[in-house]
């Protein structure tokens, strides 16, 4: 395994805002990590690259401790935080040099590693500017190249789209893509669609601890039980209206000619609507059946955890 969690917990004062949590990362696997704001999801971030120490329990690198072996962790992963602190005053080149010395590399190595780097990120055209004048988008570019100059084997990506606009967000999430096929990726967002985007699997924490933990299909296998269709009327009805819909288990009005029915996952109610409708003379303007997404999941998984 890559990453290893073991029961970790973290308390700061008296709030536990990591609760007795055990997952595993496989080699190659890109991992989206959820959960709301607050739920844990950095503090376990800062634990596994040995940023900060847990209050109990264990986490393992590449089979290196977080806390016996921090040097050799840091080794082994490549960490883009939250706010990607870079150093605004420096040269893209300039910094790139400066990290990858950090971890060792010097001369011919350096050079040629900053140069793949420049080139994997797309930062040729950018990368004689200060930092300082760079686009958000590329200053994310520079943040994934500095997490990459030592060649890891895991990356831990922390929100690593938040504030881009559409554009910079297609592209690193590209980016985050392709470096996914060679590395182990941690990835956390509140953002669904970077999850059905980037994701093999999905662990949902709340509240300090997992809520879900599973393949994206599956957690929506897992999570479906209704299946909800939208119907919209020329005129207005209330709910009863569709009382005689016997696979309709849930009703919900969502304006004067907009209805949300919901029925099993595994029937079709289709043809029932435009039958009741149609014979009520009553005019169907649209009927739309939807599928889950990850925002319903989520939302369900968050709320219904006390």
């Amino acid at each position: 395994m890559s990453v290893e969690v073991n029961h970790l917990t973290k308390i700061y004062n008296h709030q536990k805002a990591v609760n007795d949590i055990s997952f595993e990362v496989s080699k190659g696997e890109i991992l989206g990590f959820l959960g709301p704001n607050g739920a844990g999801k950095s503090t376990t971030m800062k634990i596994a690259t040995s940023f900060i120490p847990p209050t109990s329990g264990h986490v393992k690198v590449c089979g290196y401790d977080v806390v016996e072996e921090p040097m050799k962790v840091k080794g082994v992963v490549g960490y883009l935080p939250e706010h990607n602190p870079l150093y605004q005053e420096m040269y893209v080149r300039e910094y790139l040099s400066f990290v990858g010395s950090i971890h060792g590399m010097k001369g011919v190595q350096l050079n040629s590693r900053i140069s793949e780097m420049i080139e994997l990120c797309g930062l040729g055209i950018e990368q004689n500017k200060r930092i300082e004048s760079l686009s958000k988008g590329y200053r994310q570019r520079v943040g994934l190249a500095q997490a990459l100059i030592h060649d890891p084997e895991v990356l831990v990506l922390d929100e690593p789209t938040t504030g881009l606009d559409p554009n910079q967000l297609m592209e690193v999430r590209a980016l985050i893509k392709n470096i996914g096929q060679n590395k182990t990726v941690v990835l956390s967002t509140h953002i669904m669609q970077e999850v059905q985007a980037l994701c093999d699997r999905v662990i949902v924490i709340d509240k300090g601890e997992i809520v879900a933990n599973d393949k994206l299909e599956q957690l929506k296998n897992n999570q479906t039980t209704l299946k909800k269709v939208i119907v919209e009327l020329d005129k207005e009805v209330d709910e009863s209206f569709w009382d005689s819909l016997e696979l309709a288990q849930q009703v919900q009005k969502l304006d004067q000619h907009t209805f949300a029915l919901f029925c099993e996952i595994e029937k079709d109610i289709r043809q029932d609507i435009f039958k009741l409708v149609s014979e009520s003379g009553i005019a169907l303007l649209g009927m739309k059946q939807e599928e889950e997404n990850m925002e319903n999941i989520f939302h369900q998984l968050t709320q219904n955890h006390k």
